[in-house]
């Protein structure tokens, strides 16, 4: 047994694995992400989970959390199915490029431009407020924009490690005029097939730690609903800044690991 396994099978281990999930759970149902920006960093930090194992047992404990949100998204008639599924299937093929770019790409340059894209996003929240009564009508041009957008969020997390609903929750308010509730809907029903895909290859490759995975995913699952219930009650203004304050902690995170690799 190695050093991380022995660290997870700790009682405090355990709690932690609760708390992790909770937080991630009320993440995800607030603002439609999978909770990967929250679970990958504590899992290191809180139980020095090597990186890779972290990102794998994120993605894993995602597949519950996501599909829970999407339950709750869609009692409300907030997501967009097809949509989602476009994207889902722009993204499969977006992390597979992304994967291969990966040893050819500054790691460093890749987490700038990132964080400038969220600092643009961030401000653009504070300008443009979604309408409740928006809706989204499928047509082949934003068919089209939605699988490119599917293809950047794929490549994206494969060369990184970031992407899902940070990425495809601003987009879809922000460039195809979508709801806030919708666009937190369709972003968690995209996020299930590539988890599981994801998943798939983590396992293979013996990257999941499935105890924590299923007590992760299990905790999270307990706070979605609360935390898409709070979405549809709370006044659209006030997700957008909540959410722009989510933007800049993960903008903060990346930028720390873009200077610490410039260091290297």
């Amino acid at each position: 047994m190695d050093a991380d396994q022995a660290i997870t099978r700790e009682p405090r281990a355990y709690l932690t694995f609760v708390f992790i999930g909770l937080t991630a759970g009320l993440l995800s149902g607030l603002f439609g992400v999978g909770g990967g920006t929250v679970i990958v960093p504590l899992l290191v930090l809180m139980l020095h989970f090597d990186q890779r194992r972290a990102a794998g047992t994120s993605l894993a404990a995602i597949v519950p959390t996501a599909s829970v949100g999407v339950i709750s998204y869609a009692m409300s008639g907030s997501v967009a199915w097809i949509a989602a599924l476009i994207l889902a299937a722009g993204a499969v093929i977006g992390a597979q490029i992304g994967t291969r770019l990966l040893p050819r790409v500054s790691q460093a340059a890749l987490r700038w431009g990132f964080v400038v894209f969220l600092v643009i996003v961030i401000a653009s929240l504070f300008v443009v407020i979604p309408s409740r009564d928006a809706e989204f009508v499928l047509s082949w041009w934003n068919g089209a924009g939605l699988v490119g957008v599917g293809v950047v969020t794929g490549v994206i997390a494969g060369l990184i490690g970031v992407g899902g609903g940070v990425i495809i929750v601003p987009v879809l308010m922000l460039v195809f005029g979508t709801s806030d509730l919708v666009a937190k809907g369709t972003s968690l029903l995209m996020m299930i097939p590539t988890a599981v895909s994801g998943t798939v290859g983590n396992l293979r490759h013996h990257n999941v730690d499935l105890l924590a995975a299923g007590i992760i995913g299990v905790s999270a699952c307990t706070m979605t609903a609360l935390g898409a219930w709070l979405a549809t009650i709370m006044d659209p203004f006030l997700s957008n800044v909540l959410f722009a304050v989510y933007l800049g902690v993960i903008a903060v995170q990346m930028a720390i690991k873009a200077l610490r690799s410039r260091g290297r």
